[in-house]
């Protein structure tokens, strides 16, 4: 999932070049966000990430903090991680979280079907499953819109790879926040080597989930993640993945590194790939 500072750089609205053509709202912080290009989609590979634009002159969101000097013709573009399959060719799917402060997300969370945005002429990113070996164990741990790299990368793996084993250990602080839910738990259910972990860290405040709770890190090193999946996380044969907050990937990195995971840095192999975006 790409940084979370926004920025953007003069463009004439000629510029716009793709049409939203779907959107959910998991919850008033939280969009999934549909869009289609006007001429053939560029090809990707699951992980990687597009960058989307729209101009200072497009309406936001009521609850977007005051911008101190708007500019009307200035193209305000960011990196998104696509969520959507690769082999996807009509749309890029992406999944979102409001920034109030933030200069796009407020104009993509106020936009509907049918409103025109830029959407950027190539994917990019390493954070993908091309590097890992076919026969090893797949980790994915995220919080948040962290998630959206990985249903990348499930969506395309799970049509035809029956054999590797595969775990999402998601959090968030409520159920509410845990988007592609249901997907993912139908999935888990039809789909033997993917395991679906959700977590929250206030059940008390969302008494009906039945899912586990606590902090990420400490369901790694209680090992209850581990027993969920069926395998041990293990640098022999697996290898893990962690995209969202800062303070979560530095602790899991902790719990892992002792254990003799290894980051993948650039073109340096690894068994530990990390995407930060804040």
């Amino acid at each position: 999932m790409r940084g979370m500072t926004e920025s953007g750089q003069g463009k004439p609205v000629s510029a716009y070049n793709a049409t939203v053509i779907g959107r959910e709202e998991i919850n008033p912080q939280l969009l999934v966000l549909r869009v289609r290009p006007d001429r053939d989609l560029f090809a990707f590979t699951p992980g990687q990430f597009a960058v989307l634009g729209m101009l200072g002159s497009e309406p936001r969101v009521p609850e977007a903090w005051v911008e101190a000097v708007p500019e009307p013709d200035k193209l305000i573009r960011r990196a998104y991680s696509i969520a959507s399959s690769s082999v996807e060719r009509q749309y890029l799917e992406f999944y979102l979280t409001l920034v109030s402060s933030g200069q796009l997300t407020p104009r993509l969370f106020a936009a509907r079907v049918g409103q025109r945005l830029f959407l950027g002429p190539k994917a990019s990113g390493v954070f993908t499953l091309d590097r890992v070996a076919a026969n090893r164990d797949i980790v994915l741990i995220a919080t948040g819109t962290g998630l959206a790299p990985y249903m990348s990368m499930l969506r395309t793996a799970l049509i035809n790879d029956s054999a590797r084993r595969f775990v999402v250990l998601h959090g968030a602080r409520y159920s509410w926040d845990l988007g592609y839910r249901a997907e993912l738990e139908s999935l888990s259910r039809i789909r033997r080597n993917l395991a679906y972990v959700p977590a929250i860290t206030r059940p008390a405040e969302d008494p009906h989930f039945q899912g586990e709770s606590g902090r990420i890190q400490t369901l790694i090193e209680n090992g209850r993640v581990e027993s969920l999946a069926g395998f041990k996380f293990d640098p022999a044969s697996a290898d893990v993945f962690l995209c969202g907050n800062p303070e979560m990937i530095e602790a899991v990195k902790e719990l892992l590194l002792p254990r003799g995971f290894t980051l993948a840095r650039g073109k340096e192999p690894g068994n530990l790939h990390v995407e930060e975006y804040w």
